[in-house]
């Protein structure tokens, strides 16, 4: 199974999340400043290592018709950056809907609103990397675990 990253986008945060090592089951890992650049590919980089990684899962928010939008060229030139910065191969996945469904999550969690800011960014990144994760393994035909 690939072990993999995924990273979501927002013009302020990145979300970080992992599989687990049976590329089951996607969990949030950190929220990193999109300023901070070279703190954000380092902690990439590290993740990457120590999971032994070999893709990152950039999500791609495209607009409710299919288009792509600004955000959807900021992602690319995340996916971009990705590539470069880790050596690793970079996907892109349609992660529309994934920051909405995870505020309601954590609404539906009771969490307040400035802790939500913080969390929501490596909350979306772990619902679109699981989204991956589930259509490679229909894809490839294994059972769900």
């Amino acid at each position: 199974m690939t072990a993999a990253l995924g990273l979501d986008a927002g013009s302020v945060r990145v979300g970080l999340a992992a599989a687990d090592p049976t590329g089951t089951l996607a969990t949030p890992v950190a929220v990193l400043q999109r300023s901070r650049v070279r703190e954000l590919w380092a902690r990439v980089r590290r993740e990457a290592e120590e999971r032994g990684a070999d893709t990152v899962v950039v999500g791609l928010p495209r607009e409710l018709d299919g288009s792509e939008g600004p955000a959807a060229e900021d992602a690319r030139r995340l996916a971009a950056d990705a590539e470069r910065e880790t050596g690793l191969r970079v996907e892109l996945w349609d992660e529309r809907f994934t920051s909405a469904e995870a505020e309601r999550a954590l609404i539906a969690g009771g969490m307040r609103r400035g802790r939500r800011r913080e969390t929501v960014d490596g909350v979306a990144a772990a619902l679109m990397l699981q989204g991956w994760l589930d259509a490679r393994r229909i894809r490839s035909g294994s059972p769900a675990r």
